[in-house]
């Protein structure tokens, strides 16, 4: 009997030993919101990764609510996560949960949108400047010197859209577009259709617009059709409903970001911190013009 009891503990103790050599590292990502495509995306890329190189990915939704954010944050460090991807909804607000990440000793990364204030170990984004100025670039291409055009902003607070739109204001200086109108609609397509079609009513002159992401490109592209304005719409992100809407001919072109590859770098450089390997403070992803 002692003889069966001691080979049974054995048999326990070599599984136990067996799932702890198999359990995975479980790092984790807190995205702005998956209700927009390009979010999505940049996940599913981070999910593909870390399935590939046996990490466990925990995601959180933050819905574009930065105290929703910071609960999401709070929530991880409590369950002690080795890594911690951070797509944030505002550069400001998003300070408060990396300096809680920093005090739990956890090693931050932010994704597509940067962080005001606090320790993050890299910053994985494309260049929304330099894609701003292309936008602008492509438009004058399409309309010349002079044109007449409308800017949609993105979410006020955000990198992206403070970066797209001082990108964009070099490219209206280098061809002196007239800007008629530059208004948050705030990322979202149904924003995007109200405010041009408000805009419409003072502006029915425009010639081009360019909307800082591709969802409030095609809410602009509705209200257009609708007025039956045939106008050069430029969106950014290259999503797959954006770039199909150019392929169609209904948007002229849209800025394309790699969102899927947005996502694994994040994993990627996670591991290499986990590692103790040196990784670059900002890691660019490149942008085409698609149209």
């Amino acid at each position: 009997m002692k003889k069966l009891l001691t080979l049974a503990l054995a048999l326990v103790l070599t599984m136990a030993l067996g799932v702890s050599a198999q359990a995975k590292d479980t790092i984790a990502l807190v995205v702005s919101t998956l209700n927009n495509p390009f979010f999505v995306t940049l996940k599913d890329g981070a999910v593909k990764k870390a399935n590939e190189m046996g990490y466990e990915l925990i995601v959180l939704d933050s819905q574009n609510d930065p105290s929703k954010e910071l609960a999401n944050v709070e929530d991880l460090t409590v369950r002690g996560v080795k890594a911690i991807l951070i797509n944030p909804t505002d550069s400001d607000a998003v300070s408060n949960a990396i300096r809680l990440i920093n005090t739990a000793g956890i090693p931050v990364l932010t994704l597509d949108r940067g962080a005001s204030h606090g320790k993050v170990a890299s910053h994985i984004a494309s260049d929304n400047v330099a894609g701003g100025k292309m936008a602008g670039d492509f438009m004058a291409e399409k309309l010349g010197k002079g044109a007449m055009v409308i800017q949609l902003e993105g979410l006020p607070g955000t990198s992206a859209a403070r970066d797209r739109g001082a990108g964009f204001e070099q490219a209206v200086k280098a061809n002196g577009f007239k800007v008629l109108a530059s208004q948050p609609a705030d990322f979202d397509r149904t924003k995007g259709l109200n405010v041009m079609e408000n805009l419409l009513a003072n502006y029915g002159d425009v010639q081009g617009v360019f909307a800082q992401n591709d969802e409030m490109a095609l809410g602009a592209m509705r209200a257009l059709q609708a007025a039956g304005k045939k106008v050069v719409i430029v969106g950014f992100d290259g999503t797959d409903d954006g770039v199909a809407a150019v392929k169609r001919g209904d948007m002229a072109g849209t800025i394309a970001q790699q969102p899927a590859l947005i996502g694994s770098l994040g994993v990627e450089t996670a591991d290499k911190v986990l590692k103790g390997q040196k990784v670059e403070a900002n890691i660019p992803v490149p942008l085409m013009v698609v149209q």
